[in-house]
């Protein structure tokens, strides 16, 4: 798919500002959206909106498919009658600045509660009906899902792995016996996925009609504790007891002398190949119904990626295997059409993975902030950007702009200004500009970034669990003055949606 030159912000949902300790899917969500609109950008970049569990990470999600019910706008089930305002007058005093998810879970939990009752009782027929439609629809992959989050409530939150064997196994006569007497917290699953997928719908629509596209993730490894992986074992490699035999990470490196052992359970691409990779094909036609680009995360594990055996500490003992490659690929072309998607093409890249991007025409990622550690043929500097590429001043796994540099060796910072020919004194717009005035045909900055914010407002780091994924913009921090002052640079590199109009 060709993409047109434009610009766009990443920003996760969960970092919006609000009442109830979380972004959401409510009022401010559009309010943003009119904010993007009027800077004359074209793009809104999230990160994955599946149900988080542990860390809560949106890279460790329950299923690939699902959203995530802490999403859902207390504001707008008021609006749609499923909540009073009683219902909303025990709401806990939450901090503005980051989410506290200890508090925000539970609050969260007792409001969805309240309306799924209102739900059952008063709720209109078609809203009802809408429902219905909703389960027949999606009952692929939603009734597992659901009956996963119902025996993982029974067995008190737990990873599937230590369920009793039963259930671990999917044994059909527990599995019927469960539904059975529990058909009202499976259908309460289902609501909520109703409710979420009803809320981001209408978000998708508005941004439409704002002239504003959203870029979506896949990552490309799904946890072990998901409906997934639970769902269907033979497409993973797990022993007979459904227990792992090797999981995904990345080698040593001079970053991470022992690697980096993410745990995930890798695919048996043999077996999906079987099935004319009907998993995957699902996979992306979910997805697209939610967003209108896809950013595929780890996109080298299609071309190669590092097997580490189950059960070890860390992911220095691990070999590289070929990824499904060109066949894969061209599977999901030929069932899907073009493919509006952005590779995540940074770490360790070899020549098959750049191989493997070109061959389907596919934009690669450059980011600027690791373009100043070696000299001017560095790939990550503007002046080697192909046209077919999407720029970024950063990522949510890095720092913001102002807090590396802050803390870059010096040899960094002072390459930085010189290419820059900046002080540094504004150091984030310095990079903005420079990414923005690029060939590269998206350009895209973390809102922390345009607020030229530090280290306080890093969104991730990898490896390091507790405390992240938990920033949050402040209420008054979308001023008109960055709203011109982003407009300007869209106008002046000829990346606004508004010139389009005015043509």
């Amino acid at each position: 798919m060709e993409f047109t030159r434009a610009s766009g912000v990443l920003l996760h949902p969960t970092s919006l500002p609000g009442p109830d300790g979380i972004g959401d899917l409510g009022p401010e969500c559009y309010r943003w959206i009119d904010f993007l609109a009027g800077c004359g950008c074209g793009l809104w970049q999230i990160l994955p909106l599946g149900p988080t569990g542990y860390g809560d990470s949106p890279y460790q999600c329950f299923s690939a498919f699902a959203g995530n019910p802490y999403l859902i706008s207390p504001a707008l089930l008021w609006e749609d009658g499923l909540l009073t305002r009683a219902d909303l007058a025990d709401r806990p005093a939450f901090p503005a600045e980051r989410v506290e998810y200890g508090d925000v879970i539970p609050w969260k939990l007792k409001v969805l509660e309240r309306a799924e009752k209102r739900f059952e009782t008063a709720a209109p027929a078609a809203l009802k009906e809408a429902f219905e439609e909703f389960q027949k629809a999606q009952a692929f992959w939603l009734d597992d899902f659901a009956l996963f989050m119902a025996i993982k409530e029974n067995q008190h939150g737990v990873g599937w792995e230590n369920w009793e064997p039963e259930f671990r196994m999917r044994q059909p006569e527990a599995l019927a016996a469960f539904q059975s007497a529990n058909a009202g917290v499976i259908r309460r699953q289902k609501l909520r996925q109703f409710l979420f997928f009803r809320q981001w719908r209408a978000v998708l629509d508005y941004a439409h009609k704002q002239g504003i596209q959203i870029i979506g993730d896949i990552p490309i490894f799904v946890a072990f504790d998901s409906a997934d992986a639970w769902a269907n074992p033979e497409l993973f490699y797990m022993d007979k007891n459904r227990r792992l035999t090797a999981v995904a990470g990345v080698p040593p490196d001079y970053f991470s002398p022992t690697g980096q052992l993410w745990g995930n359970p890798l695919y048996k691409w043999e077996a999906h190949r079987k099935t004319g990779y009907a998993w995957w094909i699902q996979r992306f036609r979910a997805i697209l119904e939610m967003v209108d680009i896809i950013r595929l995360d780890h996109f080298r594990g299609f071309a190669g990626y590092w097997e580490v055996p189950a059960g070890s500490t860390t992911a220095e003992h691990g070999q590289w295997v070929p990824g499904p490659g060109k066949h894969f690929m061209a599977a999901i072309e030929k069932a899907l059409g073009s493919l509006p998607i952005i590779a995540e093409d940074l770490g360790e890249i070899t020549p098959d993975v750049i191989e493997l991007r070109d061959n389907f025409n596919l934009p690669g990622m450059k980011i600027l902030q690791f373009g100043f550690d070696g000299d001017a043929t560095h790939a990550f500097l503007p002046h080697n950007y192909p046209h077919n590429c999407v720029a970024y001043t950063g990522t949510h796994d890095n720092d913001t702009v102002a807090g590396w540099y802050a803390s870059a060796p010096e040899v960094e910072r002072d390459l930085c200004r010189r290419y820059l020919a900046r002080s540094g004194d504004d150091i984030a717009w310095d990079m903005i500009r420079a990414i923005w005035s690029s060939v590269a045909v998206q350009a895209l900055a973390p809102i922390q970034d345009l607020l030229s914010l530090g280290t306080e407002a890093r969104m991730n780091f990898p490896g390091k669990t507790g405390g992240f994924w938990s920033w949050r913009l402040p209420t008054e921090a979308l001023t008109p003055q960055l709203q011109a002052r982003l407009l300007e640079m869209n106008t002046l590199y000829r990346r606004s949606t508004l010139l389009e109009e005015e043509e």
